[in-house]
């Protein structure tokens, strides 16, 4: 029996790495998106190719792009002949504080955050459809809650959560929708205060950060186990959202 498959994007690095490595290990093969992480890709696949040759597809895109979500899943379709789960995982984070907020900021955050993971989803639904499959997008608590200084963000977060239940409802009953929203899991790239970091965690009922394993386990539950779940957002946040 051929192995199931997902398209990842944003897979080359932390979050979104440690969900390839998981569903790897599930036993899925992968189509991997990357935008600009070539060496972070290939340090990837490396280890995954070691475990199982022949389990990846690297793919490079600008998800801007309006020709990308429909060329992603064809080229996964060539290679691996079916589609069995979507993980939107890329995703651009910057401050857009009120009065300083551009257009460029707002085209760059709801391109990643909203508008591919639609077109994406809009894309891979006949292929997921005819496999069973499933979608899971990485959304945020700050869809639900927001964040001071990051108004268009929390907004583009907010249009991926009502997309995963419309899109529960539009793909059902073939293919389940989800979403999972991460709480402090990963500190940012540029990083964090560390009294900022401090003040977050006194916030979670659990009282420490959390792992990207965390989100991962969550993802691949919600694609293998999960199979009476859809239109969800599950938040992987320490309960963090409890105290917002």
């Amino acid at each position: 029996m051929p192995a199931p498959v997902a398209l990842i994007t944003g897979a080359a690095k932390r979050v979104g790495a440690r969900i390839a490595r998981r569903l790897h290990g599930a036993g899925y093969d992968l189509a991997l998106h990357h935008r600009h992480s070539a060496d972070e890709m290939a340090r990837l696949v490396a280890g995954l190719e070691d475990v199982r040759p022949g389990s990846t597809l690297v793919l490079r895109a600008e998800l801007a792009d309006d020709a990308a979500p429909g060329q992603l899943v064809s080229a996964t379709l060539a290679r691996f002949g079916r589609l069995d789960a979507l993980v939107n995982n890329a995703s651009a984070f910057r401050p857009t504080p009120v009065g300083r907020a551009t257009p460029a900021d707002w085209d760059a955050l709801f391109a990643s955050n909203a508008r591919a993971p639609f077109f994406l989803a809009q894309a891979a639904a006949p292929a997921l459809r005819a496999a069973g499959g499933g979608i899971v997008n990485l959304a945020d608590i700050y869809g639900e809650r927001p964040l001071k200084n990051h108004t268009v963000y929390c907004m583009a977060k907010a249009a991926l959560i009502m997309m995963t239940q419309s899109l529960a409802r539009e793909l059902g009953p073939e293919v389940r929708v989800n979403a999972v929203a991460p709480g402090a899991v990963m500190w940012p790239e540029e990083g964090k205060a560390e009294h900022e970091k401090a003040a977050m965690l006194a916030a979670t009922a659990l009282a420490r950060a959390g792992d990207p394993d965390d989100v991962a386990e969550a993802v691949r539950w919600l694609l293998q186990d999960a199979r009476y779940t859809t239109g969800q957002v599950i938040r992987v946040d320490g309960g963090r959202s409890l105290n917002q």
